[in-house]
Formats: structure tokens, C-alpha cells, sequence
């Protein structure tokens, strides 16, 4: 079981640069939707797999992370290239800093103090669901070709980035009180 749990977070590594060609050098938006959708499953299930059968691996859990980032980079990039977006590409920015502010925070902890500073919380998970639903939205809007999916985006992804920021906030008070 916790080679299949490590094997779905390598997947999400491998659909992520797949979404990218799929969008901005292919023009194939369903497939690109297609393998989104596919690595946004895989985030979800490695996760509930991994706490619910205990088979978490120090591996999976330096992974998992990077996993996330990567997929979210890969598909916010994607999205720009896609919308032509300044809008989206300013919050995609954004949302993109506070992955590496976050990554310094684990790397931080890792070093120097109790890897429970920097627990998943259920805010992390909202903004990562938020982020997912606005990203697939963005992605369907363009393969659909329905405007209105896109500009009900724009807010969700909003959304996700006041969660994000919300996110990162608690994250660097939890590590600032230790």
C-alpha cells in the first residue's frame, strides 16, 4: 500500500508538465482537463490513503508537498498562457510566492523545531480545494468554450488566494511562536 500511495504522488508529478503541453503547445484542453482532474484525485486520495491505512513514509511526506507545488505551478502557468490573463497572472504570481514562503517555512521547521508546527490544516486544505475547483474551471471554460465558467474563475480563484494568504499567515505565526 505505501508504494501505491508514493506511486499517486509521483503521478501528480508527471500529469503536471503533461498539462502544460496539453494546453499551451497542443491546444487540447479536454485531455489537459482530463489529466488535471486525474492529479487533483490523486492529491486527494494519496492523502486519505496514506492517514487512513498509516502507511505515511518520510519519503511521501517530503514528496507530497512537492508534488502539490509542482501540479499547481505547472497548471497556473497553463492557465495564464491560456487566459491571457493580467489578472490571473498577478494572483497566480502570488499564489506562486506563497508556495515558495511556505516551502522556506518547512525548511525552517525541518531544521530547527516539531514537524506538528507545520501540520496540513483544514484551511491548507480549503485553499487547495479552492485553488483546484478555479484552475479546472479556467481549463473547462476553454474547452467548453463558456465564458461565463471563466469569468465565475476569476472569483473562486480569488477566493483561493485569500485562502492562501490566510494559509501562509497562520503557518509563519505557528512557526513564529515556537
Amino acid at each position: 500500500m505505501k508504494e501505491f500511495v508514493l506511486g499517486l504522488t509521483l503521478l501528480r508529478i508527471i500529469l503536471s508538465p503533461l498539462i502544460f503541453i496539453f494546453i499551451v503547445s497542443l491546444q487540447s484542453y479536454w485531455l489537459a482537463l482530463a489529466a488535471f482532474l486525474l492529479a487533483a484525485l490523486t492529491d486527494y486520495y494519496d492523502g486519505l490513503l496514506a492517514r487512513n491505512y498509516n502507511v505515511e513514509s518520510r519519503l511521501g511526506a517530503i514528496l507530497d508537498p512537492i508534488a502539490d507545488k509542482v501540479l499547481i505551478v505547472f497548471t497556473i502557468i497553463s492557465v495564464i498562457v491560456l487566459t491571457q490573463s493580467s489578472f490571473v497572472a498577478f494572483m497566480g504570481a502570488l499564489i506562486i510566492g506563497r508556495e515558495f514562503w511556505v516551502s522556506a517555512l518547512r525548511e525552517l521547521v525541518g531544521k530547527t523545531q516539531d514537524s506538528n508546527t507545520m501540520r496540513v490544516t483544514f484551511i491548507a486544505k480549503t485553499k487547495t480545494t479552492f485553488q483546484f475547483i478555479a484552475l479546472g474551471m479556467y481549463i473547462l471554460g476553454e474547452a467548453a468554450d463558456l465564458a461565463m465558467v471563466g469569468f465565475l474563475a476569476n472569483f473562486i480563484f480569488f477566493l483561493a488566494l485569500l485562502l492562501t494568504y490566510k494559509s501562509a499567515i497562520d503557518y509563519t505565526k505557528n512557526v513564529l511562536k515556537k
